[in-house]
């Protein structure tokens, strides 16, 4: 495990997290100068709120993961360097590597996808294919570096089923399927404060305390690390926006944000190569 990596990541998301808390209240005018902002109509002289907030906590998270993505390799414990090649791992990590990109390309085009949703409106039946399109291709690198398709079935059916179960193609069908139902299932709860993204970082720190007692029991090491190189900055980032939507409605993120999360727990459900059925 390498602790430089986690130390750096955790650095970054600090920066995000201030960054993210300096630029939401700055930014206001430009959204509502924009059009981009709805009504209070809970308030009697119905203050303008400015809309798809979402797209800033996006493009942080981004900013963050981008200046990252060198960190893991360089201080990668696992790559054996030579003195002829000038300290040049001879081992390159490829598959993490791709892995790490097509995860970022993905919660990238949702975050487009979502701006895209709040400018042009669209309808429900495209906002269905959203997730799943986004996903595509994280399910291509997951696709290529495991192709396990098996589902360890729980002790209740196992008698029936056997151990474990192999679904082959129906497997990619339900991971592409679990991030329309992520989507909805956040989304659903906008509209009360707090709620929405409170879920969010509840998801994310349990993930972390998972992430950090497996690594501390050494199972899966490099799945861990890699889910805790992005859930540090979706936490700091969250947690930015819980601080200012907890008890004011100050802004509303619309289709971004919601869009962005299912995208982020899918990176971390693949990069452990989960597959059980609970």
């Amino acid at each position: 495990m390498s602790t430089i990596a986690i130390a750096v990541n955790a650095a970054i998301s600090a920066g995000a997290y201030l960054m993210t808390v300096r630029m939401i209240p700055r930014l206001r005018d430009m959204f509502i100068k924009a059009n981009l902002f709805g009504r209070d109509l809970c308030k009697k002289d119905k203050p303008q709120v400015p809309e798809s907030y979402g797209v800033i906590i996006g493009c942080v998270f981004l900013i963050s993961m981008f200046l990252f993505i060198p960190i893991p390799f360089t201080f990668d414990e696992n790559a054996a360097t030579d003195a002829v090649t000038g300290g040049k791992p001879l081992t390159f990590p490829h598959d993490k590597f791709v892995e790490l990109i097509a995860a970022l390309l993905s919660i990238c085009c949702m975050i487009f996808l979502g701006f895209a949703d709040d400018v042009l409106d669209l309808r429900w039946r495209h906002k269905l294919l959203l997730p799943t399109i986004a996903t595509l291709p994280l399910l291509m690198v997951y696709y290529v570096n495991y192709n396990s398709t098996t589902v360890m079935m729980p002790n209740f059916a196992r008698a029936l089923f056997g151990t474990s179960v192999n679904i082959g193609i129906f497997y990619y069908v339900f991971m592409g399927s679990l991030a329309v139902f992520c989507t909805n299932a956040i989304n659903i709860l906008a509209g009360i404060n707090g709620l929405e993204v409170g879920q969010s970082l509840i998801i994310a720190g349990s993930v972390l305390l998972f992430n950090f007692i497996e690594l501390s029991l050494g199972h899966q090491v490099e799945s861990h690390q890699f889910s805790i190189h992005f859930m540090l900055p979706f936490l700091a980032t969250s947690l930015a926006l819980w601080k200012f939507n907890s008890l004011v409605y100050y802004h509303r993120w619309r289709r971004c944000l919601p869009l962005l999360r299912p995208v982020a727990l899918s990176v971390y459900m693949l990069s452990n190569s989960i597959y059980y059925f609970y």
